[in-house]
């Protein structure tokens, strides 16, 4: 009998469960002590005939083409979910298309830009609101405008909310560019742009109008907004990306034509970010942009903030990971006053995330290891 070898050679073992040397087989040939497995560089010989004995690798899944529209500016925790965000897509689970913001002043969407730089991504397309809902600056987007002594900017960027392009158009640009069914479209501010964006007539990047458009390319739309448990004994509460503009979130929520996944209030509260993690994980560089606009959004300390919109992007970038359970399908309608209720329908358009107590601390910990792991630049 003849047998065929293969040379696998220099094999560097990261994930001892991703690759076959663990299986019965390979050990009871080649007896490879689990120490040098998970240790060592090794240099084998397998029969080939033993190769489809072993498990196939599943193939990595391309990754989630995801378009982040923001209010940068009102709380932190659009600034890392961002963050978060960048740091996925080094690792090539997510492609961030475009971000457009909601909050109305020019810093916000320098703010991005500089974020975006700041880990490693400087070209991705950014687009700003025109006459949105909120036009006070905020507690931390000036760090954009920080020097050092030299009197070089400490968080480099050249765009501004003036120069940026309109976000509907922007919107409507990187939908059309797109395979039909396959942006992951994650709102963690307020309703304008894309009620703007359902209202949309065909144009030069697309002769769909606003409805037809979004029912060809958008797979799903993630949002942070709403509240679908009682807050603080609070049966009617008045989620701040509803309440800053009711009229377009009535109007997605009645109209919008892709599945809908809402992330309430609830959520963000219970995963909230440890201070600790602020003040001691992000020290490897003397000025790091989100430790110090935490600092200046919170500048009081111990403060854990809830992380609201990091919900919303972990669930669109990993929505089979367990991080999160789902309700039932059904209906959700904003009334006059920005209040959210859940109605229960089989063939409803929306669904809301739910998370337990073992979740929350699994989700947790995605967010301190995520948001506190040094960019690549």
């Amino acid at each position: 009998m003849r047998i065929e070898y293969v040379c696998v050679y220099d094999c560097k073992i990261h994930d001892p469960i991703s690759v076959p040397w663990r299986s019965s087989i390979f050990q009871r040939f080649f007896l490879i002590a689990p120490s040098l497995i998970m240790h060592r560089t090794l240099s084998v010989l397998i029969p080939l005939a033993l190769l489809t004995l072993l498990p196939a690798r599943a193939e990595a899944k391309p990754p989630v083409k995801m378009i982040f529209d923001t209010d940068m500016g009102n709380d932190i925790d659009d600034a890392m979910a961002l963050a978060m965000i960048h740091q996925l897509a080094r690792r090539g689970a997510v492609e961030l298309l475009a971000v457009t913001s909601t909050k109305d002043h020019p810093r916000s969407v320098a703010y991005i830009d500089a974020l975006n730089t700041w880990y490693g991504f400087p070209d991705i397309p950014l687009g700003a609101v025109r006459d949105g809902a909120a036009k006070e600056e905020g507690k931390y987007i000036a760090q954009v405008d920080r020097k050092g002594p030299d009197g070089k900017a400490l968080f480099p960027h050249d765009l501004d909310g003036t120069g940026a392009a309109e976000a509907v158009s922007l919107l409507r640009k990187t939908l059309a560019a797109q395979p039909d069914g396959s942006v992951m479209l994650v709102q963690v501010g307020f309703f304008t742009n894309l009620a703007r964006l359902l209202d949309s007539k065909g144009d030069e990047h697309s002769p769909l109008d606003g409805p037809a458009l979004i029912q060809a390319k958008v797979k799903e739309l993630v949002l942070m907004a709403g509240a679908f448990q009682t807050i603080r004994h609070n049966t009617k509460h008045i989620e701040y990306n509803v309440k800053l503009d009711i009229p377009s979130a009535k109007r997605i929520a009645a109209d919008w034509p892709s599945p809908v996944v809402w992330s309430g209030y609830e959520i963000g509260i219970a995963a909230a970010y440890p201070w600790q993690s602020i003040l001691e994980d992000f020290n490897y560089t003397e000025h790091h942009l989100i430790k110090d606009s935490y600092l200046a959004y919170v500048p009081r300390q111990p403060h854990d903030r809830p992380t609201w919109d990091l919900t919303a992007a972990l669930y669109a970038i990993y929505p089979d990971r367990g991080y999160f359970d789902l309700s039932p399908k059904g209906l959700v309608s904003v009334d006059d006053e920005g209040r959210t209720d859940f109605t229960e329908k089989g063939d409803g358009n929306d669904r809301y995330l739910l998370m337990n107590a073992a979740q929350t601390e699994k989700v947790r910990e995605a967010f301190v290891q995520l948001c506190a792991e040094p960019p690549v630049r």
